[in-house]
């Protein structure tokens, strides 16, 4: 009996494999060219406004974190035990949520705010395409999950490689051509409008543009579910991205650009992590609807190795060529942000490792937001005092620390109410093997490196040291039989 369930695990575990393989390829391919974007950008705008341009992007993540209030993530606990007319009925719910919030969102940023931060108030010179902006950006952000949620994986990834390939292309034009911000913001609020308009399309041919809107039991069920996760996600949020607002407050627009930059990675981690997170997230919501805490923590597990078999490589390279990556995209202008990018990389190694989901699929958002209070106070302070110790690279020590503390924090919780030793909560064979060989590989890449093209430019050492981690790396995965592992499913089987 044991054997046959095992058998129709596999497929179901490659079909994961498979749905998240493809979310990573378009999310990979949507980052790689947001990443180019502000490389295009900086070179075109002056420093004053491509500093804007970041502070932009600073507040619309800010108040995306704060108002949003996790009712698009809540699709993923009703829309997998809905059908026909309750589905769109939460879908509803969820687009007039956002529009209300984003009305709001959109004052924050606005002239009209009196509390605007001082340096945001250049922004306001722009009028009302700003606060348009964001109330559009709000709205459309459904679109970034909706077709996942509905497990409509090719749908979602064809939307994230075209929209993401139109908003660099269309962005970088207008920054060439004019070489001002307000064009660029202009075309910037034209593109959200057309995503607002495939979001609308979406929704009308798999659901029909009809009611019901809202329905007072349902609506208060869908936030209440939200809510605790909502304030646990404005918290990581604002976490996430004190150490920013700190460099912004306590240094010239410059350096915080250089801070921006190397912050940046961030994103890239964010988007192996949410790539895997999404394609499971379907099935953890019907493992933990069956009671089936144990089959959770499995999956959650395997898909944590998944990322860290993507993520680490990468981390180590930004880490011993940060300098190099710095100089070759941004101009030996902003080499400031390699040392702040390196800081960041010892957190980021954390992120990796998520249990967050499994508790608020628990519905344990209380224990999430006394978690998140503690850390948001632990990274502002820390970062605060650092920044002033330290410098630039001091102002990321607090997010560092704050991503630790939220990490051992969880899995306690974690371990505790599932009865299973914190040693079990996560393959940690497979993932600090991982994380081993990357290391491995890139300290050879850079030793290689360093010894014969110490001489050469950055750009020769950069695509020299990619090479050489990349067929070390894989060498050395394939010698130890990285991989096989989370593909079957056995080795996190066996550990709980």
């Amino acid at each position: 009996m044991s054997a046959g369930l095992e058998a129709r695990a596999v497929p179901a575990v490659h079909a994961l494999g498979r749905r998240a393989l493809s979310l990573g390829a378009a999310n990979a391919f949507d980052y790689a060219l947001q990443f180019l974007l502000p490389v295009v950008l900086a070179r075109c705008l002056d420093t004053a406004a491509f500093g804007q341009y970041r502070l932009l992007w600073l507040a619309v993540g800010t108040v995306m974190a704060v108002v949003t209030m996790a009712m698009p993530g809540s699709l993923y606990y009703f829309l997998p035990r809905s059908e026909g007319a309750a589905k769109r009925l939460y879908i509803n719910q969820a687009l007039l949520f956002l529009g209300v919030t984003g009305a709001i969102a959109g004052w924050a940023v606005s002239s009209w705010n009196p509390w605007l931060p001082e340096k945001m108030r250049d922004l306001t010179q722009h009028g009302p395409i700003v606060p348009l902006f964001v109330l559009l950006w709000m709205v459309a952000s459904l679109l970034d999950l909706l077709p996942t949620v509905e497990e409509r994986v090719m749908w979602q990834a064809k939307a994230t490689i075209g929209l993401g390939a139109l908003r660099a292309a269309a962005l970088s034009l207008a920054a060439i051509l004019t070489r001002e911000l307000g064009p660029v913001l202009l075309v910037l609020l034209a593109f959200v409008a057309f995503k607002v308009a495939l979001l609308v399309g979406y929704v009308a041919v798999h659901h029909g543009l009809r009611g019901p809107l809202l329905r007072r039991d349902a609506f208060s069920d869908q936030l209440r579910y939200a809510a605790p996760i909502g304030a646990a996600g404005a918290l990581y949020g604002l976490r996430s991205q004190s150490d920013q607002w700190v460099a912004a407050a306590l240094f010239p627009v410059s350096m915080f650009a250089s801070f921006s930059i190397a912050a940046l990675l961030g994103s890239m981690v964010q988007v192996c992590r949410h790539s895997v997170f999404h394609a499971v997230l379907p099935s953890m919501s019907r493992l933990e609807a069956a009671g089936d805490i144990r089959g959770l923590l499995d999956l959650k597990s395997r898909a944590n190795v998944m990322v860290g078999a993507l993520v680490y490589p990468l981390l180590a390279f930004a880490f011993v060529f940060a300098e190099e990556i710095v100089t070759v995209i941004y101009t030996a202008a902003y080499v400031d942000a390699a040392p702040v990018m390196r800081v960041l990389i010892v957190g980021y190694v954390a992120l990796v490792v998520e249990f967050t989901s499994a508790v608020q699929l628990q519905r344990q958002g209380a224990f999430v937001i006394r978690v998140g209070l503690v850390a948001l106070a632990l990274s502002v302070a820390l970062s605060w005092v650092s920044a002033h110790s330290f410098g630039l690279a001091g102002a990321a020590a607090g997010s560092v620390a704050a991503i630790y503390f939220d990490l051992i924090a969880t899995l306690r919780r974690i371990s505790l109410r599932a009865g299973i030793p914190l040693g079990r909560v996560q393959d940690w064979r497979s993932l600090g093997l991982v994380a081993l060989l990357a290391a491995l590989a890139a300290g050879s890449a850079w030793g290689v490196t360093d010894l014969y093209f110490a001489a050469s430019g950055p750009l020769v050492r950069l695509i020299v040291g990619c090479v050489l981690l990349a067929s070390v790396y894989a060498a050395m995965a394939a010698l130890t039989g990285v991989g096989r592992g989370w593909l079957t499913g056995r080795s996190s089987a066996r550990g709980l």
